[in-house]
């Protein structure tokens, strides 16, 4: 080799590779992340609400079934009480008897109080014929009260929603006979949440407000398109040496209760190496990366975090990699 083509080539080296690999060296540094667990979560209602009836008696009208949606106050169910009917006859055979009482009871007074201006009747008997007016009156008052509580309990027969939710479950059928209180059907709240259950020696990292990963719907094997999720509530209680908490999701709405869904959450922090994954490449079925002096190592990459890959071994703090395409 001439001098001439030892300078050409000694002066491209200096201009062209070194300050390539000064601008791609990634240094690498220890980093603090979290590690994350997957357990499995199940969907379930804020709450679950029986829907009850009022009175007793015969379900005559059923307009719900399972699955169905409904709104508060929509009427679900009807309850019928023959003995009401009786009661409402009854009310109103009393209610013309005290009628005719009452105009009795004024052709009496009447008369008492002509009589007493002619001065052939006395006043005791006018204050008489006064007071049995009076009581008469204040009876009919009253059968008017009890006509309208009896109207209430035939209204009462009808089976409300007690909230805006999904029927889950019927528990009765046309024609059979209910007791006051008894559930008709069971409402889930149409507010839903994922509840999890992560074992005790996590217990002291979990927390209300913690973001969670929220996985695929269901079991899905495919790979996760994770979501966000937040801890709304961590219950006090331990069972069977778990802790309970609800996550808050959106757009769970159209899951059915009781369905399973994948969630990461937070149990610790520990320090690792993360690098661009970009700078991992494949070699001899083996993963590689080129360092800043021109060796290529043999790493083992793990978990991704976003756009970077934690390295397990291979690596030392202070390394610098370079991107697979500057060594070419």
């Amino acid at each position: 080799m001439t001098l001439r083509n030892l300078l050409s080539l000694t002066l491209f080296t200096v201009l062209f590779s070194t300050p390539l690999l000064a601008a791609e060296a990634f240094k690498v540094t220890s980093t603090l992340i979290e590690d994350r667990k997957a357990v499995l979560a199940t969907v379930q209602t804020v709450d679950m609400t029986p829907a009850r009836a009022r009175i007793g008696g015969t379900l005559v009208e059923l307009l719900v079934d399972e699955g169905s949606k409904v709104e508060a106050g929509e009427v679900i169910a009807r309850v019928k009480d023959e003995k009401l009917h009786l009661e409402m006859q009854a009310v109103q055979a009393r209610t013309a008897s005290l009628q005719a009482e009452r105009k009795l009871a004024q052709i009496a007074l009447d008369r008492a109080e002509k009589l007493r201006k002619t001065g052939a009747g006395s006043q005791a008997k006018l204050d008489e014929a006064r007071t049995n007016l009076d009581v008469v009156v204040k009876n009919l008052k009253a059968m008017g009260s009890e006509k309208d509580l009896v109207l209430q309990r035939e209204r009462e027969g009808a089976v409300l929603s007690p909230t805006n939710g999904r029927v889950i479950r019927v528990n009765t059928t046309n024609g059979a006979v209910v007791m006051p209180g008894e559930a008709i059907a069971n409402i889930a709240d149409s507010t839903y949440i994922l509840r999890i259950e992560v074992p005790e020696r996590h217990a002291r990292f979990i927390k209300v407000g913690d973001e969670v990963e929220v996985g695929n719907r269901g079991m899905s094997t495919l790979e996760d398109t994770s979501y966000k999720g937040i801890v709304r509530q961590v219950y006090p209680e331990m069972q069977r040496g778990r802790v309970v908490a609800d996550v808050s999701v959106d757009h769970v709405g159209d899951y059915f209760i009781g369905e399973r869904i994948k969630v990461y959450v937070a149990t610790g922090q520990r320090e690792t190496i993360l690098i661009p994954c970009d700078r991992i490449f494949l070699k001899y079925g083996l993963n590689y990366v080129l360092l800043a002096d021109g060796n290529e190592v043999v790493v083992q990459p793990a978990s991704a975090h976003a756009d970077q890959c934690e390295i397990l071994s291979g690596l030392r703090i202070g390394d610098e990699v370079l991107m697979p395409m500057t060594a070419q």
